[in-house]
């Protein structure tokens, strides 16, 4: 029998247990991305040097490939062609409206209002000259930037400005009440140069901690996996630090939860493959939905703590929806704690030493993206130096390597 051809966008190590995964249940994969020397170029069966931009080209390559099914993880971007050439080719996948809603804040944020989602009040503003036709927009010009007040449209400080189409923290600010003069156009400044569009979205800041809900669609039925509990480094740029898994959550709160991820995925259309749903739980219980992927979360969510933590494999689930059949998501082994931490400087890097001469049996899994402490300054997820997975039977036994913010509910004195 011949074997399925599969195609992966991009060809980074994000996708690298996308495409091992694959290969292992008989696909041959066909990796498209920018050729730039990364891992999965020689790691695929072939590879296509086609930026993940390039749906047009992306489409025709994957028709005369003739391929079975095409995925990617952990990435907003490459979405947007998974859902074209699924379109297109007629294959498994979520449909180009979906994509669109997923990756671009600002809509996500205008069908979560239609709809009665619980998400935080927000406002578009951009540069560009067709922004002030789009509902909730406001157009500035470069020089207007400086004297944009968001409360004459409605909102109240703290803010959060992000872009409207990039994740990994990148162009994210918070903007205090007492903020120094020109800090809401810092941000937007800031969110403009980091974003593809010339856009961002202006939104009040949701209280509480971070969570992300892990899920798996098929024909519309959503299985939530498990939920993550994050930890971050605060204001002004929440760049995550560590995660956690399980959450700890009350059966009260955690049902409300996967009941909200739930009615938020319909909204968005979601109907096929993984998903990765952010929010925010305040101390009172008040839940709001900060953003939907309708991929599998990154930072080793979905490829490493979601198998380790609830015994699903995650990835050969995403490869089977891929080509059209149900996943399989019965448990491999009893629910084990894991957690994900990452290194931002010289002290992290002597913790994972410390983790792997104390208790080596605990590190599943680790990767250095850099070896440059010296004067590195991390500015979001992407900067950072690297990261290590861990898992045990007990989550008390990896409390002594995680931060307070997430041992406390680790060692069980916050739960």
């Amino acid at each position: 029998m011949p074997k399925k051809k599969l195609a992966v966008i991009g060809a980074s190590h994000f996708q690298m247990p996308l495409i091992e995964r694959a290969q292992e249940k008989g696909c041959e994969v066909h990796a498209f991305a920018w050729q730039c020397g990364d891992v999965g170029e020689t790691a695929a069966d072939v590879f296509h040097p086609v930026s993940i931009t390039e749906v047009d080209e992306i489409v025709r390559i994957c028709r005369e490939v003739g391929v079975d099914g095409i995925c990617t993880i952990a990435s907003d971007l490459a979405t947007v062609a998974v859902s074209h050439v699924a379109e297109e080719l007629s294959l498994t996948g979520n449909s180009v409206a979906c994509m669109e809603r997923s990756t671009n804040k600002n809509l996500m944020r205008r069908a979560f209002e239609a709809a009665g989602d619980p998400s935080p009040k927000s406002l578009l503003v951009s540069l560009e000259d067709d922004a002030a036709e789009k509902s909730h927009a406001v157009h500035l010009t470069e020089s207007q930037l400086d004297a944009f007040d968001p409360c004459e449209h409605g909102l109240a400080y703290p803010l959060i400005v992000k872009p409207t189409d990039r994740s990994g923290s990148r162009g994210v600010t918070k903007v205090e009440a007492d903020h120094e003069p020109g800090a809401v156009a810092a941000a937007l400044r800031e969110a403009f140069e980091q974003g593809f569009r010339r856009e961002a979205l202006v939104e009040e800041f949701a209280e509480g901690d971070e969570f992300s809900v892990e899920g798996m669609s098929w024909q519309g039925t959503h299985h939530i996996l498990t939920i993550t509990r994050k930890g971050t480094t605060g204001a002004p740029h929440f760049i995550e630090t560590a995660h956690l898994e399980p959450a700890f959550l009350s059966p009260e709160l955690d049902s409300r939860v996967r009941e909200v991820v739930t009615h938020a995925l319909d909204t968005l259309g979601v109907t096929f493959g993984a998903s990765h749903s952010e929010l925010k739980i305040a101390p009172d219980g008040t839940i709001r939905i900060i953003e939907i992927g309708a991929r599998m979360g990154g930072d080793c969510i979905g490829s490493h703590l979601v198998p380790l933590s609830c015994g699903v494999d995650f990835v050969g689930a995403v490869v089977d929806v891929a080509l059209g059949n149900e996943p399989d998501l019965t448990p491999a082994h009893e629910p084990r704690a894991s957690a994900s931490r990452f290194l931002f400087n010289a002290e992290d890097e002597a913790l994972l030493a410390q983790v792997e001469r104390e208790h080596p049996e605990l590190v599943a899994y680790k990767q250095m993206t850099s070896d440059d402490t010296d004067g590195h300054s991390v500015t979001d997820s992407s900067t950072r130096l690297g990261h290590f997975v861990m898992s045990a039977a007990s989550a008390a036994d990896l409390a002594p390597y995680l931060p307070e913010q997430l041992a406390a509910y680790a060692r069980g004195d916050a739960r």
